[in-house]
């Protein structure tokens, strides 16, 4: 369903318009592994251009707000064979692709979609579950983001996981509210229920003024957001009165981690149980999740492994024991077999069968983990992980930067925000608003810094190197 637009779509006419779609694609010479990269807003041709890609080749979705710069970044990287895009709009990835990636647009009208050059001449083999479905990338607090191959097969487990925990049924109706460019929205809210037969209610974009009438209109049963949008609920929520819920069974909250007293004051005006998740693209999305009623819910805690093998491992690899605190290690069929092109990283990330998640936790006695802290130094705003290299980049590119370092800030909305130290160059008269304002010229909104600190000095370690807790913690005091 398309809310905004009043279009009901039936599976027999998803699984055509599917159809049409990958032979359209390998019409265009798209064959297995080859990359098709999208940049959509929600609905449904991010839904059929999606499906389509993975089923002809390899479906490379991207986030329509990036810059030219990001968009080219991300078009080379992936090796993308096909650009496809809205027939209006999308400046920025279209100058990015140039004359190196050649366009498609995907158009809507009636719900059905039509991809220019739809000839459909050749059709698209079936792929296997050792082929490569999705591609994504994963940031790191050092170095280029890593290309993440989700293969069919990983796909298929991480969905299956997520059904069995939630007891989806054809009967279910989830909303999706978080975007179809991250494994989040796109296994989690979308695939887990085109498995079922269920009905996927796809709004263009997250509104909260709106939200609680399309949950009634559509007699929504269950929908999956990170934490800033559950906030974003609260603060609409006037002299304690609940919204109509009408069907609602539960609420999903995953990619970010849950305070206590949200989940509680969720509890309490939604009526319905909130339910923690722990997901990565590593993993095809679901890791680990509190079940729903009767089982136990613990506040502070992602759950226990959602047929996925969790353990807590120490740095020279050695398992530890139930309560001690170390880096947190997975194993499942829906977890990579390592990153693409990358042997440093994969060297990094694995060990003895197990892959390092980066994040520290525990585990307790009934198997539950509870998330302590990001060993990793991604900046985690609302769910969007922003890698700070990337940022320090784009500042010393600037004439007038001498020395740079992006961290994160805690943020009451975002969880965290973006923020910079950044030494200038002698005699530079820049000012931290021509830097902010560079930065918004290259990098997506959400990974722009908020504030940016010029300093005279980076603070360092006492062996000389950098720590970006340790530059976070020397700016912590200044006034945003």
């Amino acid at each position: 369903m398309l809310p905004d637009e009043g279009i009901t779509v039936t599976y027999d006419s998803l699984r055509e318009q599917v159809r049409r779609a990958a032979d359209t694609f390998s019409s265009a010479g798209i064959a297995r592994g080859d990359r098709v990269a999208m940049a959509f807003p929600n609905g449904l041709p991010a839904i059929v251009c999606f499906l389509g890609a993975s089923a002809a080749g390899t479906a490379a979705p991207l986030n329509p707000g990036y810059r030219e710069e990001e968009f080219r970044f991300y078009l080379e990287d992936t090796s993308a064979r096909l650009l496809v895009l809205p027939p209006e709009g999308a400046d920025e990835a279209r100058r990015a692709a140039g004359s190196s990636v050649p366009l498609m647009t995907a158009s809507c009208e009636g719900g059905q979609v039509r991809l220019s050059g739809d000839s459909g001449a050749r059709s698209a083999s079936r792929p296997s579950a050792e082929d490569v479905a999705l591609v994504l990338h994963t940031s790191g607090s050092t170095g280029r983001p890593k290309r993440v191959p989700l293969k069919h097969g990983n796909l298929a487990v991480s969905v299956g996981n997520v059904i069995r925990t939630y007891d989806l049924t054809p009967e279910d109706v989830s909303l999706c509210v978080m975007p179809l460019f991250h494994v989040h929205g796109l296994v989690a809210s979308l695939l887990a229920t085109l498995a079922t037969g269920g009905t996927v209610v796809v709004p263009p974009r997250f509104n909260a003024l709106g939200f609680w009438r399309v949950v009634q209109d559509h007699d929504v049963t269950w929908y999956s957001a990170v934490p800033t949008m559950h906030q974003l609920l609260i603060a609409r929520l006037k002299g304690g009165e609940r919204p109509g819920t009408g069907r609602l069974r539960f609420i999903r909250s995953c990619s970010a981690a849950l305070s206590p007293d949200t989940m509680s004051t969720m509890e309490r005006a939604f009526g319905v149980p909130v339910l923690e998740a722990y997901g990565m693209t590593e993993a095809s999305h679901q890791m680990a999740s509190n079940p729903l009623p009767p089982g136990a819910r613990k506040a502070g805690s992602v759950g226990s492994g959602t047929g996925v093998r969790i353990g807590i491992m120490d740095a020279d690899g050695r398992l530890l024991q139930t309560g001690e605190q170390g880096e947190i290690v997975i194993q499942g069929l829906n977890v990579i077999q390592g990153y693409e092109n990358n042997p440093e990283a994969n060297a990094s990330s694995f060990t003895n069968g197990w892959f390092r998640t980066g994040d520290q936790g525990f585990l307790d006695a009934d198997g539950y983990l509870t998330l302590v802290a990001r060993i990793k130094e991604l900046i985690n705003r609302g769910g969007e992980k922003i890698s700070p290299r990337e940022i320090d980049e784009v500042l010393m590119a600037h004439p007038d930067v001498a020395e740079a370092v992006a961290f994160g800030v805690p943020h009451r909305m975002w969880g965290e925000e973006v923020a910079a130290a950044v030494v200038l160059r002698d005699q530079s008269t820049c000012t931290d608003a021509e830097l902010v304002s560079y930065c918004r010229d290259r990098l997506a909104e959400f990974k722009c810094p908020k504030k940016i600190h010029i300093t005279q000095t980076i603070p360092r370690t006492a062996t000389g190197k950098i720590q970006r807790r340790v530059v976070a913690a020397a700016f912590a005091g200044d006034p945003a």
